[in-house]
């Protein structure tokens, strides 16, 4: 069995919701693509797919499966790709999209330099605060922080950041460096009116603890929420980048550091293993490179 074939031919199921519309979408007959699945199966000793009379779905190794199936077509086409492409000037429109904050901060700076090496390139950057559907909104790129929880899409870390506590340095001289997180119910906060206002998450020992803050002060938004903290007003929970030049002037101080959770990893991602347009391609690259860089300095 050709298990690179073999794979493909499951990604193509799993896209296409049947055996038939895997055969139509990889012009092969539709006995191949039976003989095929089993095979596979047999050989992984593991269903992959649930059978019904109407559509297949997923097992949960078929989903795990699937996964990593779809990285490591993505992995041999853009090898090929690169092979095939050197000398390729790139050419026309990609669309990214990023979280608001971090694509001013970071995103958009790299789009800008990655343009003006690329004279013939014209990419247009759309910054929400929303996980949006890239098929649905025709949108090629995305880069995402935290867990991804869609496997269709092929996903390249370029690093983590830290959910992290600060607070102004005369904050803290007037009141107090809180050494627990407990502590905080002293202390004024600075929150975001949104689903996790008011609640602050830590680990110690292993184990995950919420912790209920309070303040004067509660925004929608994380620029007027570090003014606050750096004005003196209180306590601020923010992801590392948020507050990153702060930090490095010291203009806000870490604290409660050693109960942070784990780092939140971020991705560069784009849909299921498809023969990628060089444009797109060249820009992930870059995109790879360049905020890889930046995220190892936060």
């Amino acid at each position: 069995m050709d298990k690179l074939k073999a794979m493909q031919i499951a990604v193509a199921i799993a896209d296409g919701g049947s055996l038939t519309a895997a055969a139509d979408s990889l012009d092969i007959s539709l006995p191949v693509v039976v003989r095929t699945l089993a095979a596979l199966e047999a050989g992984l000793g593991a269903r992959l797919f649930n059978r019904s009379t109407r559509r297949l779905s997923l097992t949960d190794e078929g989903r795990d499966y699937l996964a990593r199936c779809r990285q490591i077509l993505a992995d041999i086409h853009d090898a090929e790709a690169a092979l095939a492409s050197d000398a390729v000037v790139p050419s026309g429109r990609v669309v990214v999209t990023a979280p608001v904050l971090f694509g001013q901060k970071h995103v958009a700076p790299a789009i800008t330099r990655f343009v003006q090496h690329y004279a013939q390139m014209r990419v247009e950057l759309r910054l929400h605060d929303r996980v949006v559907n890239l098929l649905e909104e025709h949108i090629d790129v995305a880069v995402r922080i935290g867990e991804l929880e869609d496997q269709s899409l092929v996903a390249h870390a370029l690093g983590k950041l830290r959910r992290i506590v600060v607070a102004a340095p005369a904050y803290l001289a007037a009141r107090g460096t809180p050494r627990h997180p407990r502590e905080l119910a002293g202390h004024e906060c600075v929150v975001f009116n949104n689903s996790t206002a008011g609640w602050w998450r830590f680990i110690e020992d292993g184990k995950e603890f919420g912790v209920t803050v309070d303040g004067r002060l509660s925004y929608n938004h994380v620029a007027p929420a570090t003014d606050a903290c750096r004005a003196g007003m209180g306590l601020g929970c923010f992801i590392s980048y948020q507050v990153a030049d702060d930090l490095r002037a010291g203009r806000l101080l870490p604290v409660l550091e050693a109960f942070e959770l784990p780092p939140r990893p971020v991705h560069v991602v784009y849909p299921h293993a498809r023969l990628l347009p060089t444009r797109t391609r060249v820009l992930v690259d870059w995109i790879r490179r360049d905020l890889s860089g930046q995220l190892a300095a936060l």
